[in-house]
């Protein structure tokens, strides 16, 4: 007997406890979490003994509607942020500084916090490979949801994040998916 298997057959008997109806839903729900997001989640349920098709379609459905609900919070954010920039700099009058008194006060420096890795990995493939290669490259650097909100916030209209993460959702769920599942049939012998 293979090592793996009580493992697996104990996880299974686990999972046999949750109702069915609920079992994809907890994989939805699962999916949705950064970090963990489809990949993770469609491997749990295959290895919890969901069907695999059932499991990748729970799993990248629930990072699908984690996803949209952060494209759609940081679009607004994104509109209203130049909306309220947009009337600042409608009502400020520039200065010229030579007409300054000396009481005038001067404006502070912003200091300018450097990027995170994942950041400056995401801007490279960004810049590289425009918004089909970094949504489909992103979750190498970071999870889909940082991703999305990054391309919203960069301007990128919301439809388009929408369309290319989909596609990087699907895509990458089901090479988990596949995986979870080859790994449970031919190296494990688990079914």
């Amino acid at each position: 007997m293979n090592p793996v298997e009580p493992v697996v057959q104990g996880f299974r008997d686990l999972v046999a406890n949750v109702p069915d109806v609920v079992q994809p839903l907890v994989i939805a729900l699962a999916g949705a979490v950064p970090f963990v997001e489809g990949e993770l989640a469609t491997t749990v349920g295959v290895l919890g003994g969901l069907n695999p098709i059932v499991a990748g379609i729970a799993a990248a459905g629930g990072n699908f509607l984690c996803v949209f609900l952060i494209v759609t919070l940081s679009s607004r954010v994104r509109t209203a942020t130049l909306a309220r920039r947009a009337r600042r700099e409608a009502v400020r009058v520039p200065v010229n500084p030579t007409e300054r008194g000396s009481d005038a006060p001067e404006e502070p420096p912003t200091k300018v916090k450097p990027d995170s890795k994942g950041k400056e990995r995401f801007r490279r493939y960004l810049d590289r490979y425009g918004v089909p290669g970094a949504s489909l490259l992103g979750p190498l650097a970071m999870p889909t949801q940082f991703t999305a909100a990054l391309l919203v916030a960069g301007g990128v209209s919301k439809p388009r994040v929408l369309l290319w993460q989909g596609i990087a959702i699907i895509l990458w769920t089901a090479i988990s998916t596949v995986s979870a599942w080859l790994a449970l049939i031919v190296v494990y012998n688990v079914g």
